[in-house]
């Protein structure tokens, strides 16, 4: 859930018009206005903790003086972003890379026609991108190729930015993931379930039926976030979430090197 989160009657009007936008989007994105919570500490501090994505309309001291007692870690605190009450500033605040704020406060920047402001590190890094693709057995080739050019779409990337695909290590003998790693000149690896499983908290979302079928709650975004961390030794975050038609799940993940 994205709370929309404004304390003005300026600010309800820039929440009602983002929230119009978000929901108007190529791909919707629910969100919910809310204004002037009250009591304001408790209300913003339990939709943090029960992992809500928070955008702010207001001063950032409000918001860090707010969140200071609930924050964790930028691998487990969910996405905060800041938009001064004219809407010509979007900031992502906490969780920038590993939560995703920075992709959404571009997404927000994209719709508001705004000035995106990132303060983090890592904007001066060099991307490293990795593709993580599950399917069932016997998918076709070109199926999962349609999937990919799809997600590479949706991201602005094209296969030459792409450093590997990935999966899980039961679809290590996968004919069409082999395949389609050998047409676009890619490695193809694959990495078994214990150590997938140690991208557990990055990932958007999770599905029982899937752990209970390879052993993690989801293969195509822990193979992409798994590698793409080996890559540069810094942590990695992701840049699609799960994508999938009738037969294959795709995902891009994301980290940063010198």
């Amino acid at each position: 859930m994205i709370r929309i989160i404004c304390l003005t009657e300026v600010g309800l009007q820039l929440a009602r018009r983002l929230q119009h936008l978000l929901d108007s989007a190529s791909t919707p994105i629910n969100s919910d206005v809310c204004y002037k919570p009250t009591p304001f500490k408790e209300h913003i501090q339990s939709y943090f903790t029960q992992g809500d994505i928070l955008i702010f309309i207001c001063a950032t001291g409000i918001v860090m003086r707010t969140l200071a007692p609930v924050i964790k870690d930028k691998y487990n605190d969910p996405a905060v972003l800041v938009l001064d009450e004219q809407g010509q500033f979007v900031i992502p605040l906490l969780s920038g890379h590993e939560g995703g704020a920075n992709e959404l406060a571009r997404q927000v920047s994209e719709l508001l026609e705004n000035q995106l402001v990132l303060t983090t590190a890592n904007s001066y890094l060099k991307p490293k991108y990795v593709v993580g693709m599950g399917c069932e057995r016997h998918c076709p080739e070109q199926v999962l190729q349609g999937l990919l050019a799809e997600c590479l779409v949706k991201v602005g990337l094209t296969i030459d930015d792409i450093s590997a695909i990935t999966s899980i290590d039961i679809k290590s003998d996968e004919v069409g993931l082999i395949g389609l790693a050998e047409t676009l000149q890619k490695p193809y690896l694959t990495f078994d379930a214990k150590t997938l499983s140690t991208m557990e908290g990055r990932l958007s979302t999770k599905s029982d039926y899937i752990l209970k079928t390879v052993g993690v709650y989801g293969v195509a975004e822990s193979a992409a976030l798994y590698q793409a961390q080996q890559l540069t030794n810094n942590g990695s975050e992701l840049l699609l979430n799960k994508h999938k038609n009738k037969q294959a799940t795709c995902a891009i993940a994301r980290s940063y090197s010198l």
